[in-house]
């Protein structure tokens, strides 16, 4: 049977986890802040740029551009964006678990992979996958020359055809609590739909735009800047529902420390009243011997 002392222990060692896992939660709530603010700031940009894109596509006749060229989908490129580290609670399980089943889906296909994050890099090396590129230590702050890179290599892949089709496996941060999971396609870069846009900005979006140059000079232009922005804003999105994730898990975890001290404090107290009522019972019987 345990002692007061191995209560003391354990107790004065869930304290000491208990600092550690309000500590981490204070501070993913600090940087929370900051990727929210990030990733809050980086849509209306991307919205803008839609709606750009949207109005000069729709002038043109027939787009002519080898990132709009559909081809059968034979060989397919993922971007898996998981999480950095651990302890972030089934935040990296949840996204790799949509990969894997998005991967599966794809059955018979060549499925080639960019993770992004170093949870994905691991497990998706683990499951033997292909890799064209990997990138760790970049969501931890998201650098937009990182998204710049990755979007250069992956229209790079597309057009040379050496893939025929670009996915996106991310977390769309919603809110602290609930986080969506979201498959994007990302090339080739077809109808671009209006989304959650309201019909008031959708027609506002077709606004009739002077164009300065050529329709087709400036749809050059805009594609590559459209995947750039959609790769930069799936990485600012991912680290702020990474840290959500992570604060929420650590604040989950300190409540569950103080649970447990708890319960080891009213277990250890019930032990010491029974060996001090124990000991004054033997006190008590010596006492009645003797007399």
């Amino acid at each position: 049977m345990p002692t007061l002392l191995d209560f003391r222990r354990r107790i004065r060692s869930v304290k000491n986890t208990q600092q550690i896992t309000r500590a981490m939660k204070f501070v993913s709530a600090a940087r929370l802040r900051r990727a929210q603010e990030s990733a809050l700031a980086a849509r209306p940009y991307a919205k803008e740029l839609v709606r750009v894109l949207r109005s000069t596509m729709a002038r043109i006749e027939s787009p002519q551009h080898p990132l709009l060229a559909k081809r059968p989908e034979e060989r397919i490129l993922v971007l898996v964006l998981a999480g950095e580290r651990g302890l972030a609670g089934a935040f990296n399980a949840n996204i790799l678990k949509t990969a894997g089943e998005f991967i599966r889906s794809k059955k018979g296909k060549k499925i080639v992979t960019i993770p992004i994050g170093k949870k994905g890099r691991d497990t998706l090396r683990k499951a033997g996958m292909e890799f064209a590129g990997e990138y760790v230590n970049v969501l931890a702050r998201v650098d937009f020359g990182i998204a710049r890179e990755i979007a250069s290599l992956v229209t790079d892949l597309y057009a040379r055809e050496s893939v025929d089709a670009v996915y996106m496996v991310f977390s769309e941060f919603k809110n602290v609590l609930a986080p969506r999971l979201t498959v994007e396609k990302l090339l080739p870069v077809e109808a671009i739909e209006s989304g959650e846009e309201t019909p008031a900005e959708v027609e506002c979006a077709q606004i009739d735009y002077i164009y300065e140059q050529p329709e087709e000079q400036i749809l050059d232009r805009l594609l590559p800047r459209y995947v750039e922005t959609q790769v930069l804003r799936s990485m600012l999105e991912s680290s702020a529902a990474e840290h959500a994730a992570r604060m929420t898990a650590m604040e989950a975890a300190t409540k569950n420390a103080g649970d447990v001290i708890d319960a080891l404090t009213l277990y250890m107290n019930k032990v010491r009243q029974a060996a001090i009522t124990k000991e004054i019972i033997e006190i008590v019987s010596g006492a009645s011997s003797t007399a």
